[in-house]
């Protein structure tokens, strides 16, 4: 062979052998990057990020935690928008794993039929669901386990995405920390729902199983009921919970006064016109008329003086700045001020409670005024806008929007429809209870510091303000309508000590009211109830004169229009026409503006970006040519 030949082989060789080093070195580079997490989160709220709440409490665990992941990879029925919202589960399941330092294990699962893992999935409580009539079962669900104790989520549904990471850290939480707080809930609705009659044949309805925000509280807490005739509060009770309290006998306010006193933790709803208790009750509508024997409205008025603050539950605030739009019926919407609809703006931004939160429902609320000594520290969580909002009478509901629209006067007062009370408490009951055992109260007891959270309204929690009813592929869910059972259970958590949760659940969101066209529309409100008054005014005068002409003459004259009289007619119609010519001048130049503002962000979103990138993009490739 000659050296010619020899050379070949050899510089093929080495070709060879450099081509498979180069595939080598390919192959740990790509084995090193795909077990990089390179991601980065570029929403404003950082919605794919673990929380700062999240990492506490895996910062804080003591004990291992293993998630069993179940679902059914394999199963041909799956649907593709379930294996994608699947894949987004798991990957944020290994954002636990490797946020919790070797405390959260991650264990993955596809529960085949017949097969262990689906024994498994079906003992720790994971539900079945049939994708098809006659396929196969699926599963999607998560175990917790931590020593000895599991908890399940039994199903994830796409629905919930939104709180989808608050449900995981709550279900760690569950099993590493099992023992629950006790909660003590007085109502005097049934916000519990009603005790089960092993006898009855019909369904429970929902009303029998109770509200939303109090069904979810029994996941996380032992919930016990305290009677509304309670003269003492159990001592293994650290928060209460008391829910539109109507004419509260002395003995129970003083067992209430004692509680907070003690150190106790109070969360309370009062109402001027409750909605729930209208239905509960009476099945009274009372946006239509209101009934003899309706229920009245609820206050702690004896506690709420000794401890200076004021609550008129008489009055009901309405603020046109935070109407929200009801169906009235016939196709016809109309904005209620009385229906507060309360965004960011309207919410503590510094309190952990409300920093979070985008959406708040209060039908019918009152308003809290502060009148604490400097032993107490008023802090409000809740607020109206400064310019549009005003007290009318709570009686005034019934009569519809046009006797709204007379009442509603702003007067320049920014009202708080709930607070947090923090410090030393004075008892309402300086001399002790009369009959009780205890007929005095120990100075101890003055020194002690507690908290008190006040809201003024309670169909906040009403299901049909804050849930609805989701039917999903894995049954039945309650999905929130706005941010009120998000604050509920805020409140709840901070008042019990699991403050952590709070800063999971409440994440930012994506979507974003359009304020400007809310400011529009509160502007052309305003001009329509000003020429609505004048049209009314002139009508009121017009009838006025009319009866003053009809007085005037005698017998058969009375049927018959005077010239005077029809000259004033004419007037009238003449005005009438013309005002109603400016109130639909008023409704155009609103919807005119709309279009205007609507027309100007789609020349800057489909225009002046791409004109930033392209200039930009001019800009750049001219400094690069000069530099050459």
């Amino acid at each position: 062979m000659s050296n010619k030949t020899v050379g070949k082989f050899t510089h093929l060789g080495t070709g060879v052998a450099g081509l498979f080093v180069l595939l080598v070195i390919i192959g740990a580079v790509i084995t090193l990057v795909s077990n990089l997490r390179l991601r980065a989160d570029l929403t404003a709220e950082k919605l794919y990020t673990l929380s700062t709440g999240t990492h506490q409490l895996l910062g804080k665990l003591d004990h291992d935690v293993t998630l069993k992941y179940y679902f059914s990879t394999s199963s041909e029925e799956m649907p593709m928008g379930l294996k994608n919202y699947a894949a987004k589960v798991r990957d944020l399941l290994k954002e636990y794993e490797i946020a919790g330092k070797g405390r959260i294990h991650l264990e993955a699962y596809d529960p085949k039929p017949d097969s262990d893992a689906e024994e498994w999935a079906q003992r720790y409580g994971v539900e079945p669901q049939q994708i098809t009539p006659f396929g196969q079962p699926a599963y999607f669900g998560l175990v917790a386990v931590c020593g000895d104790t599991d908890a399940p989520i039994p199903g994830f549904s796409p629905r919930g995405e939104a709180t989808l990471e608050y449900d995981i850290t709550r279900l760690i939480t569950r099993v590493a920390w099992p023992e629950k707080p006790v909660l003590g809930v007085m109502s005097s609705l049934s916000v519990l729902g009603t005790p089960q009659n092993p006898m009855a044949l019909r369904r429970r309805s929902q009303t029998d199983l109770g509200w939303t925000a109090f069904s979810e509280l029994r996941s996380d807490y032992t919930v016990r009921e305290v009677s509304e005739n309670a003269e003492s509060i159990d001592a293994d009770i650290k928060t209460l919970l008391v829910i539109h309290p109507k004419q509260l006998s002395e003995k129970t306010q003083f067992a209430i006064d004692q509680f907070v006193l003690k150190g106790g933790r109070l969360m309370v709803f009062v109402d001027p016109l409750c909605i729930a208790d209208f239905e509960a009750n009476s099945q009274t509508n009372p946006m239509q008329q209101q009934s003899p024997n309706a229920p009245g409205p609820s206050s702690l008025d004896r506690l709420f003086n000794a401890w200076g603050i004021h609550v008129d539950s008489s009055k009901i605030v309405a603020d046109m700045s935070l109407s929200t739009s009801l169906n009235v019926g016939n196709g016809k919407v109309e904005k209620n001020p009385t229906f507060l609809s309360l965004d960011s703006e309207n919410l503590a931004g510094n309190d952990l409670l409300t920093a979070q939160l985008t959406t708040i429902m209060m039908p019918f609320a009152t308003a809290i005024s502060d009148e604490t000594s400097e032993d107490v520290t008023f802090n409000p969580l809740m607020t109206t806008s400064k310019e549009n909002d005003c007290l009318i009478d709570a009686m005034s509901v019934q009569y519809g929007m046009a006797s709204l629209n007379r009442e509603l006067n702003p007067d320049g007062v920014q009202r708080v429809l709930a607070a947090r009370l923090k410090g030393k408490f004075k008892t309402a009951f300086p001399g002790g209870m009369i009959g009780s055992e205890t007929n005095a109260v120990p100075d101890a007891l003055e020194s002690g510091e507690s908290t008190v959270v006040i809201f003024g309204d309670v169909d906040m929690l009403y299901d049909r303000f804050c849930a609805q009813a989701v039917n999903s592929l894995f049954g039945v869910i309650a999905q929130p309508i706005n941010d009120n059972l998000t604050l509920f259970a805020n409140t709840v958590e901070q008042l019990s000590g699991t403050e952590e949760l709070i800063g999971v659940r409440s994440r930012g969101k994506s979507n974003r009211p359009f304020k400007k066209v809310d400011e529009l529309e509160v502007k052309a409100t305003r001009q329509w109830q000003a020429e609505e008054e004048r049209l009314e005014t002139a009508l009121q005068e017009t009838q006025q004169r009319l009866s003053e002409l009809q007085s005037q003459k005698t017998g058969s004259e009375r049927l018959i229009l005077s010239k005077e009289q029809q000259d004033e007619l004419d007037q009238f119609r003449t005005k009438q026409s013309e005002t109603r010519r400016e109130l639909k001048n008023v409704r155009k130049n609103l919807n005119r503006e709309i279009e205007r503002l609507g027309i100007t962000l789609k020349v800057i979103n489909i225009g002046l970006i791409p004109l930033i990138v392209i200039s930009f993009g001019i800009i750049h490739g001219m400094r690069r040519r000069k530099r050459n």
